[in-house]
């Protein structure tokens, strides 16, 4: 399969953010955005989904990128990779509204064999562990979002906080999280 230049790009970025290049890693979020963002609404439209509902997809697939990325396999082309996570979280949210969703086989068959590789690093972490050593109101936070799948918007009105306070707190979890990562 054959890598277009900009993906290419991304994926040198990814890698060297994966070494613990941060500058890198802002250059990879800030170019792949909109890209994310182009998808998720072609997804949303594709499924009959609201078009305000991209943006959560978009959130919690930059969410994904950050936990996930060490699951990236960097011998791999990036693209087929960030489309699963687009996809995967766009099924999530309308799983959430409860409409069903039906995804063709020959749209995951090729990520089926590779969800049997399990990446030792991601085993290791035990999510409840790791969400005990953050701070009230950052591990409701994070556990609202990234575990039980709820959106900015529902993990706010929760809260009784605004959607800019559960952003700065998640965006502040997931640096601590960042950090215990490497610490361990």
């Amino acid at each position: 399969m054959k890598q277009s230049v900009r993906e290419q790009e991304w994926a040198d970025w990814l890698r060297l953010a994966m070494t613990g290049d941060a500058q890198a890693y802002n250059r990879f979020l800030v170019a792949v955005t909109p890209h994310l963002r182009a998808m998720a609404r072609r997804r949303c439209d594709f499924y009959g989904a609201p078009p305000s509902e991209a943006e959560d997809v978009v959130q919690e697939v930059l969410l994904a990128i950050h936990l996930k990325r060490g699951t990236w396999d960097s011998t791999r082309p990036l693209g087929p990779w960030l489309t699963t996570i687009v996809r995967n979280k766009l099924i999530d949210s309308l799983r959430r509204r409860g409409r069903p969703v039906n995804v063709p086989i020959d749209d995951v068959s090729d990520f089926l064999e590779a969800a049997d590789e399990t990446n030792e690093a991601a085993a290791r972490l035990d999510a409840a562990t790791v969400l005990a050593r953050l701070k009230d109101p950052q591990r409701d936070i994070v556990r609202s979002i990234s575990i039980e799948g709820a959106g900015i918007r529902e993990t706010a009105a929760r809260l009784k906080m605004t959607e800019v306070a559960v952003r700065v707190a998640l965006h502040r979890a997931l640096k601590s999280l960042a950090v215990l990562y490497r610490s361990e």
